[in-house]
């Protein structure tokens, strides 16, 4: 078994005097699996999935007490690779550094919530949407409903400075009537909330779903809708592992997986045709650049 392979590669052995054909084997057989040895690494390099998320985007990604990161998009990573059977390895950083390193070759996808505009979507490839990303307000349990946007004429709307809820909030504040007030942070934009500084908080609706189930004495109010997806984005050369990775979406969706993962991290269950529970047509999201319309039906073990 060992000649063919030795003369295969170029290795044609000398029998000298006094050397028998098997010690001959055994010393090329040695140097094989020494090289064989060598290339290991590489080979496992192959078989990890390599992806980032922001580990201070809570409750995609945060930190654990224990150590590590935990959240709703730590969860989707582990599971993609898992289906995949491939090694997961999930890098954190800062958001703005994100797609600049996926366009490097840093990693083989982005597992951050990364929202699908026009604009990403002619620089990268996306799978279809797992999420809907809607701006969506809390309110103080009990306190006076809110079921449309000019219900809070009058109202004082917190926001976390310099979020594009900030500046949604602030391009309706004389349309709508409302007052807006900038905090330095989400957790404190809640906290004005539940001190009466604020009647309403504005953030997107996985953010705002977080802080109600953290926090007994708000209530979720109005949904207002985007019409915009996250999905896991790719470089564009990345054709068939953004395939690879929607499948196993797709039977993430239809098996419940991504469902289940919405209730544990956001307290509520997905909405009936939301992004968490629907497989759309062809690869990617419709409408935008990169989608391919090839039909295909998830392939789920």
């Amino acid at each position: 078994l060992v000649a063919p392979r030795a003369t295969a590669i170029g290795l044609r052995p000398t029998v000298h005097a006094g050397q028998g054909l098997t010690g001959v084997f055994m010393k090329h057989y040695a140097f094989l699996l020494a090289g064989l040895l060598c290339a290991a690494p590489a080979l496992g390099e192959e078989a990890t999935l390599k992806t980032v998320v922001d580990g201070t985007f809570a409750p995609h990604a945060m930190p654990k007490l224990g150590g590590g990161y935990e959240g709703f998009n730590i969860d989707l990573a582990n599971e993609i690779a898992r289906r995949l059977k491939r090694k997961s390895v999930i890098d954190t950083a800062q958001f703005s550094g994100i797609v600049p390193a996926l366009q490097a070759g840093t990693y083989d996808y982005v597992a951050a919530p990364t929202t699908v505009t026009k604009e990403r979507a002619d620089n990268m490839l996306f799978t279809e949407g797992y999420l809907n990303t809607d701006f969506q307000f809390l309110i103080k349990k009990g306190g006076p409903k809110v079921d449309k946007l000019e219900d809070l004429k009058g109202k004082t709307v917190s926001v976390n400075k310099g979020s594009a809820y900030d500046a949604w909030a602030r391009e309706l504040e004389g349309k709508i009537g409302w007052k807006v007030e900038s905090f330095g942070t989400q957790s404190d934009a809640v906290q004005a909330v539940i001190a009466g500084r604020a009647d309403a908080n504005v953030a997107g609706n996985t953010a705002i779903a977080w802080a109600v189930k953290n926090n007994p004495q708000l209530e979720l109010s109005y949904l207002h809708s985007t019409g915009l997806v996250w999905a896991a984005a790719f470089r564009k050369d990345s054709a068939e592992l953004r395939k690879t990775v929607e499948n196993a979406i797709e039977c993430m969706k239809l098996d419940g997986t991504i469902a289940a993962m919405h209730e544990k991290w956001f307290g509520i269950k997905p909405p009936p045709g939301s992004a968490a529970v629907t497989v759309f047509p062809g690869y990617g999201v419709p409408g935008m650049a990169g989608y391919d319309a090839t039909e295909h039906k998830p392939e789920c073990s």
